[in-house]
């Protein structure tokens, strides 16, 4: 069911835009549940695959630590947290996509989508970035290089 998954990344890459930008400023009501259920109802006519949208943002936020220890020595000259934030949440999306769900979403596919959000949201250079990043990721997880994920307590 990939015919609509663009507009579901679109959706994921927002809750999780809006759920960082409101932790960061002190929200105490944040909840991650609200922010995508109020995404999904306003495209609730449009996006076919709500499962494939909260599988993303449930697990980008589940293994934002260990997605996060994988992209960092990947780009090491630019530390996340100095990452303009809607391009280190597209890097966070495509990577929990190469990562998890890689027998779901062809890595190719999930690289092109992240270049096509960056493109679509980042800055000027957002999307080469990501595309360099990503690929730098996929041929690390093909050579099985990558840190395993610790478990979690």
């Amino acid at each position: 069911m990939a015919s609509n998954r663009h507009l579901g990344r679109i959706i994921a890459l927002q809750t999780l835009y809006e759920y960082e930008f409101r932790h960061d400023c002190g929200d105490k009501s944040l909840s991650i549940k609200e922010i995508l259920k109020r995404n999904i109802d306003r495209y609730n006519k449009t996006v076919d695959d709500v499962s494939f949208v909260k599988n993303v943002v449930d697990g980008v936020q589940k293994h934002q630590a260990y997605v996060d220890d994988v992209l960092q020595p990947i780009a090491p000259d630019w530390p996340l947290t100095q990452i303009a934030r809607m391009d280190r949440i597209v890097l966070r999306l495509g990577a929990y996509e190469l990562l998890y769900l890689s027998d779901e979403v062809p890595a190719k596919v999930s690289i092109n989508e992240a270049v096509e959000l960056a493109k679509s949201f980042g800055g000027e250079n957002s999307s080469k970035f990501i595309n360099g990043v990503l690929g730098t990721l996929y041929k690390q997880k093909e050579e099985g290089v990558l840190p395993k994920e610790p478990t979690r307590k």
